[in-house]
């Protein structure tokens, strides 16, 4: 149990990547600080087999987040896992949605992150994992929630370059598509939805919750001591290239 007596706070707890995230940090012997502004997270850790406290709250709201947070305590491990997309085009994103959209996916992440610095820097360790998108790299739609994941890439370089000489790391992962409830709720709608996009991905499938939950909790572990402002993907190979297209250019069905 690599984490013993930490506390790893996960934000988005709730969803398929936060679920997937605290039941891999509880099993490595972790206390869960799990954060979510959906009710039904404490369905979830009621049902855990792992230690945790948990805050209801948006993590879009700065007071709401300083507020869980002082209720945790000092914190070993941030994951910032939060994020939402509901405006898939420009045309359908107006002003008021743009601000919604940023607000919970790039400050959000910084709430959390300024709230445990100051305990981090204190006992002079500490480490923040952002989990960001391959669309903050490339134009992918989700205009908004694009741009907030690549503020993400930013915000989280510029905590390594700041706070690495407090013994503080500061990364990223970057998935692809990942099989959350989400997902599964669109197949059921198209089951030829998910063979569709396995199109695009050199692997042959989409991430599954545990992909990123093992490269995660890699990164936050000792065996990754040296590494801090990495902005690593996590997507089943699709930022290698676009397969597809390299198949019509080549007429070579590799």
């Amino acid at each position: 149990m690599i984490f013993m007596g930490k506390v790893v706070a996960i934000t988005g707890a709730a969803g398929g990547i936060g679920q997937g995230l605290c039941n891999y940090f509880g099993a490595e012997g972790a206390t869960i600080a799990a954060i979510d502004k959906n009710p039904r997270l404490t369905d979830f850790l009621s049902s855990a087999d792992f230690k945790s406290v948990h805050a209801v709250v948006d993590i879009g709201d700065k007071d709401a987040v300083a507020r869980a947070f002082r209720t945790f305590g000092p914190i070993d491990i941030l994951v910032n896992n939060a994020g939402f997309s509901e405006h898939p085009t420009f045309a359908r994103t107006d002003p008021e949605s743009w601000a919604l959209d940023v607000n919970g996916n790039l400050n959000g992440a910084y709430y959390c992150a300024h709230a445990v610095l100051p305990g981090m820097k204190e006992k002079g360790s500490g480490c923040i994992i952002a989990i960001g998108s391959v669309n903050g790299v490339s134009a992918l739609g989700d205009p908004a929630y694009s741009a907030g994941k690549a503020g993400l890439i930013s915000l989280t370089r510029s905590l390594a370059l700041e706070y690495g000489r407090f013994g503080i790391r500061s990364n990223i992962v970057l998935p692809g598509t990942v099989r959350t409830p989400l997902w599964e709720r669109r197949a059921a709608k198209d089951p030829s939805l998910l063979e569709t996009l396995k199109r695009w991905y050199p692997l042959g499938r989409i991430v599954d919750p545990i992909d990123v939950a093992r490269v995660v909790g890699f990164l936050a572990s000792d065996a990754a001591a040296a590494i801090t402002g990495v902005a690593l993907p996590v997507d089943c190979g699709l930022s290698a290239g676009n397969i597809v297209m390299a198949r019509e250019l080549t007429l070579e069905n590799f």
